[in-house]
């Protein structure tokens, strides 16, 4: 029975309520951005429309870099606040995931974090910027602010504090009907989800401080995906589906050191751009590298924007307001699209060449110790590790369901022995001690493996090590005690970080402390990727896998194509192993760049001499930027983040090393030009030049010498000889030797000839570095003397038109959507070197004697002039092949620099060039120059220049 207090409080309930209901059908109601539209709450807000980036074109017109009509995935952050709002957005998050992944389309990972070949979390960046994103993982401005702990995460540990309940709650509770019981980070999900849970939530969260901005979870998804994600919105809140544009590269392996990619824009840039252009902002796609980044403002476009409403799940309702967003300007290169595609092949070949003229059918090979490095050979033995070392077998898939027979075998082998050598060292731990010295070789590079993973794991502080610690120095440089001795010391020292070893006291004592230690090692040492791999490496040495079992997991894995004949023959041992991938390597079945050994990678750069415009830029090996930009390929980046070969680093403009004997056209014309050398003069060479002690020898020496030379001759022959007088004869001070004085003369030609700078180019660029040291070495291009391949071509660019060095340049000109001209990119003039005629008749003269005196240069129709080089930079590694040159002889129209590096002979560099020259003039036939099979390498001259 309602009593008549109920009553009334019911009539005036009802009354309230109809005012209410009427105001509300009547009126918007507006709060800021947020109103009422009848019972609906309805968002208004401004939304930026994407504009198109501008192309990327050759010289010759040719399309480099486009834009394609794609579908994108965003997810906007619609959750209201609460103790449910992680457990509904991470439940979003997943079904979006599976569902993107079902239909083969991949999730954007432009984390700092990957997954390594072991299935273990780790850092893509280092050194600073790596702290930069410790610090942003945190909430510390500064990288200063950093704890020790946090300084020194892992990327575990960073994965483990994302997903943990202070930040997105990513797992399960143990019990799921008790927030106070513990939270298991992750469970639930494998480690791959893992990361993409945190990568999306982790990129949500740098939105947050503004409302209603949605993070893009996927580009360029299918057809399937969009249908699959519009069927299962009722699900999805807060997930949409949009039009959009991504970054296509045409050919990218040829040309992606030189364009770069395209990606999300980092606070740093954000800070840089926005200074420049107020229309960025902190959800822009931005140029990461190469002319995408160095014409970021040129190839942008300017946004539209619009007006949205939306209602309280994100969706959109109507639109107005339109404003058309503008496209971005094109971009000319100077570059040549065919000739730097050949000459990339043509540098694949001769290293694939190099490579198989120095492979043995032996196990190791060690060089004596007075032998040249020329004279290293790698065992095929080598050539099996290198295939595991540097992830070409994924052995990864060893342990999965899907393994097949080799795979399983080669999986079970590894585990025995991971298991024997683990026990064996912490036998050494814990009781044998034996001293680094007295270890075999297999074992120091176990010990070796610990301790960086110590290190690399923040377990040991290297910073806070005293490096001229008398203990310290016994372990690192006379290796005298045991590891077992230098771990106990570290801790005696408070050099050990325990809070990485999970003690149950803080206060525990050394040797507590040291036997978790020990336990650690034990437990980390097993997931450690260098460790793994020293493994396989004894493995084959031990015969416990065998070269045969490598060609069939190459197989296996589909790593190569082969016929049943093919495996058959490998299998029953009609083909050895030895044949079998010797002809791989030679047909490129298998590329220097997955293997990896010396030489791997190579650089060319090919300029017009009359105008400085580069006409290729090569870098071998490349890789595909198709794959980093817009949505980054996790895989394939970590792939080639860790990949040995560097494809990512570009050779032709970053790699420094010594010039070797192509640095003496400077020396010649510097002795010249003060005169401390006549034109017609010669000085004898007698293999070994003793005028100042210790005695320096020619590279002909101590089989001969060569004899009285000129300045032609000189640079003819490379004789080392010749230019260490000039060297002594520069630096002469009132007839006191002084090397400064000589330094001082060299430098400043260097400097004429343009390698005092860098060369101009629009990219990332070494600085040169002009020898500062030993002017008698510096005059043969030792000493220390550092140039890049771009910088070198700056310089063989100034010889060959006698005089004119430029600022080179990559770009041609740019022009508006419509091909109007913005502006024209001509290489302005650096300087003029001014010499006597006579010393640059000298100088072309003796380049042009030292291609004469070539036997594979002789069929050439075209005259060639150069001038070869061979660096050394580590005795235990081969040499560096350099070569300089312009063609033709009299009326030079290219000037062309190519380094391979550690490419044991100068001739191996000079070789290819001619392959260059060959196809440039169109003197031979591409089909037959681009064979797409090893170059045979014919050395006719081994001179160490």
């Amino acid at each position: 029975m309602i009593t008549s207090r109920v009553f009334v409080l019911i009539i005036v309930f009802t009354c309230l309520s109809g005012i209410l209901i009427y105001r509300l059908f009547s009126l918007q109601i507006v709060h800021g951005e947020e109103y009422l539209d009848g019972f609906k709450l309805k968002i208004r807000k401004e939304r930026t429309i994407a504009s198109t980036r501008g192309n990327i074109y050759d010289r010759n017109g040719e399309l480099l870099a486009y834009n394609e009509l794609a579908y994108s995935v965003t997810i906007e952050d619609v959750y209201e606040s609460g103790r449910t709002k992680n457990d509904q957005l991470n439940g979003t998050i997943s079904r979006l995931i599976d569902m993107i992944e079902e239909n083969n389309d991949k999730i954007i990972n432009d984390f700092d974090i990957v997954l390594d070949e072991n299935n273990q979390y780790a850092f893509t960046v280092e050194g600073k910027t790596l702290l930069r994103f410790l610090a942003d993982i945190y909430g510390k401005s500064k990288t200063e602010d950093l704890e020790y702990a946090e300084r020194t995460a892992t990327a575990e540990e960073v994965i483990s504090y994302l997903a943990g309940t202070k930040k997105f709650a990513i797992g399960e509770y143990l019990d799921p009907n008790d927030r106070t019981s513990d939270f298991i980070v992750g469970s639930g999900y494998t480690k791959e989800k893992l990361l993409q849970m945190v990568t999306i939530r982790y990129a949500m969260s740098l939105n947050s401080y503004q409302k209603y901005i949605a993070t893009t979870v996927a580009k360029d998804v299918s057809d399937e995906t969009v249908a699959m994600i519009m069927e299962n919105a009722d699900v999805l809140d807060g997930v949409s589906v949009t039009e959009d544009t991504i970054r296509k590269y045409v050919d990218s392996v040829y040309y992606s050191h030189i364009i770069g990619y395209i990606g999300k824009i980092s606070d740093d840039e954000y800070a840089q751009l926005s200074e420049e252009d107020e229309k960025y902002s902190l959800t822009d796609i931005v140029g990461k590298s190469g002319i995408e980044q160095y014409m970021e403002t040129t190839l942008q476009g300017t946004k539209g924007t619009e007006t949205v409403y939306v209602d309280n799940m994100g969706k959109v309702i109507e639109t107005s307001d339109r404003k058309e967003p503008v496209a971005g300007n094109n971009v000319y290169l100077t570059i040549d699209m065919n000739l730097q595609k050949a000459v990339y092949n043509l540098l694949e070949q001769k290293i694939a060449g190099i490579l198989v003229s120095k492979i043995r059918n032996i196990k190791e090979f060690t060089l004596g110790e007075n032998e040249s490095a020329s004279k290293l050979q790698i065992p095929i033995y080598d050539v099996y590790f290198a295939l595991f070392n540097n992830g070409v077998i994924d052995t990864g898939n060893f342990q999965k369901d899907t393994a097949k027979d080799t795979e399983k075998a080669v999986y079970q082998t590894f585990l025995n022995k991971q298991a024997s050598v683990v026990d064996m060292l912490h036998t050494e731990l814990a009781t044998n001690a034996t001293t680094y010295n007295n270890l075999s070789l297999e074992y120091q590079m176990y010990e070796l493996a610990i301790v960086s993973m110590l290190e690399d794991n923040g377990v040991i502080m290297t910073d806070e090590i005293d490096k001229e610690d008398s203990t310290y120095l016994a372990w690192k440089k006379d290796e005298v005690i045991s590891l077992q001795e230098y771990l106990t010391y570290l801790i005696s020292k408070g050099w050990i970080d325990i809070t990485k070893l999970s003690l149950e006291s803080q206060y525990s004592d050394s040797e507590e402390i040291y036997a978790r230690l020990i336990d650690y090692i034990d437990e980390n040492l097993v997931k450690d990727s260098y460790f793994n791999k020293r493994l396989y490496k004894y493995m084959l040495l031990d015969d416990q896998i065998t070269g045969a079992q490598v060609c069939m997991l190459l197989f296996e894995q589909n790593i190569i194509d082969g016929t049943d004949e093919e495996k058959q023959a490998v299998q029953s041992g009609s083909k050895s192993a030895y044949s079998f991938m010797l002809e791989k390597i030679e047909n490129l079945d298998i590329t220097p760049a997955q293997l990896a050994l010396d030489p791997c990678s190579g650089s060319c750069v090919v300029t017009d001499t009359q105008t400085g415009e580069v006409l290729a830029l090569v870098t071998y090996p490349g890789y595909d930027n198709n794959r980093l930009t817009n949505s980054i390929d996790s895989d394939y980046y970590n792939k080639i983040y860790y990949d040995l070969s560097q494809p990512m680093w570009n050779y032709a403009t970053q790699q420094l090393s010594a010039p070797g004997s192509t640095f003496k056209m400077v020396s010649a014309a510097t002795a010249l030009e003060n005169n401390v050398v006549g034109l017609n003069e010669t000085i004898t060479c007698k293999g070994t030049w003793d005028t100042l002690s210790p005695p320096a020898r020619c590279w002909i020496a101590p089989n001969g010498s060569h004899g009285p030379l000129d300045i032609s001759g000189a640079i003819e022959h490379s004789c080392n000889y010749f230019f260490y007088e000039v060297g002594y004869r520069l630096s002469r001070n009132n007839g006191v030797y002084d090397s400064d004085t000589g330094l001082e003369k060299l430098a400043y030609y260097a400097d004429q000839f343009g390698l005092s700078d860098k060369s101009g180019v629009e990219i990332s660029e070494s600085a040169p570095k002009v020898s500062d040291f030993d002017a008698i070495r510096s005059a043969i291009g030792q000493g220390t003397n550092n140039y890049s391949t771009v910088g070198l071509a700056r310089y063989v660019t100034t010889v060959a038109n006698s005089g004119n060095c430029y600022n080179l340049s990559l770009l041609s000109k740019t022009t508006d959507a419509d091909g109007n001209l913005l502006a024209d990119y001509t290489p302005t003039l650096r300087n003029t070197v001014d010499l006597k005629q006579s010393t640059w008749d000298a100088i072309h003269l003796g380049m042009r004697k030292v291609v004469e005196d070539k036997d594979y240069y002789k069929d050439l129709t075209i005259q060639v002039a150069g001038k070869t080089g061979t660096a050394q930079e580590n005795r235990k590694r081969a040499n560096h092949a350099l070569f300089v040159c312009y063609a033709p002889y009299e009326q030079p129209q290219v000037a062309i620099a190519t380094r391979i590096a550690f490419g044991y002979a100068s001739d191996y560099a000079a070789q290819v060039t001619k392959d260059i020259v060959k196809y440039y003039f169109k003197l031979e036939d591409e089909s037959s120059l681009i064979t797409g099979t090893a170059e045979s390498t014919n050395v006719v001259q081994s001179a160490g220049d």
